[in-house]
């Protein structure tokens, strides 16, 4: 479905990804990993259509993605929920769902909405209330949920678990599996690698903007140079 094949972005003069090639097939979960400034969150962004490609191509469904264009791009079927949930403060969970769903017929909210709170019950009972009073955990299902509202043909989640607590990450990756299982297909970045690799069909490991590891979410667990670097052992 998604292929970037030997890709090039980064910020003005600073080149941050260098020829970095991945795939995202049909009803995978895909996890990307990497340490910090290793160009994960970029290169979400460049698929996006944020940051443009400065050199080699990325493809959709066997067509070339509009580059630097992200309204083209999420009109295209690809939505990103961005690292720090960037949700509206001063919106009710409710309106900020249904900010998520302009692309989405009018006519179709009402399921729609009924399917986020399914996943996530704790926004039906809250969907009056201010998204910015709601908890750090609240607000992550939040914004899945928004992204979830437009009917993503593939759903990228930018560190989807950080700085919550711990039952609030086992939830957050059962969710995932679960929308995953509805046939989206899933290009995830997280710190969190053992937990992204156990739910993930294949991972890659990039460092400096370039692939270093691929393979199988099971066979990355296993791998010394994963363990040692990421997991703490």
């Amino acid at each position: 479905m998604l292929n970037l094949r030997e890709v090039h972005s980064g910020y003005g003069p600073c080149e941050v990804l260098k020829s970095l090639s991945l795939e995202v097939r049909a009803g995978e979960i895909v996890a990307l990993l990497g340490a910090n400034g290793a160009g994960k969150s970029t290169t979400l962004l460049t698929i996006a259509g944020v940051v443009p490609v400065r050199a080699g191509e990325i493809t959709w469904q066997g067509a070339p993605l509009p580059n630097g264009k992200a309204d083209a791009v999420l009109r295209a079927g690809i939505c990103l929920c961005p690292e720090g949930r960037h949700i509206f403060p001063r919106l009710t969970v409710l309106e900020n769902l249904i900010s998520g769903s302009y692309l989405l017929p009018s006519n179709r909210n009402a399921a729609k909405l009924e399917e986020i709170f399914g996943y996530f019950p704790l926004l039906a009972e809250r969907r009056n209330q201010l998204g910015g009073t709601l908890s750090g955990g609240e607000q992550q299902m939040l914004a899945i949920g928004r992204s979830l509202m437009g009917e993503p043909k593939l759903l990228m989640l930018d560190e989807p678990s950080l700085g919550l607590a711990p039952q609030i990450v086992a939830r957050i990756f059962e969710i995932v599996r679960l929308i995953n299982r509805t046939g989206v297909p899933i290009l995830l970045v997280e710190q969190n690698a053992q937990q992204a690799l156990r739910i993930a069909h294949r991972g890659y490991v990039i460092v400096t903007g370039r692939n270093q590891l691929t393979g199988t979410g099971a066979e990355l667990l296993a791998s010394d140079e994963v363990r040692q670097a990421y997991l703490g052992e």
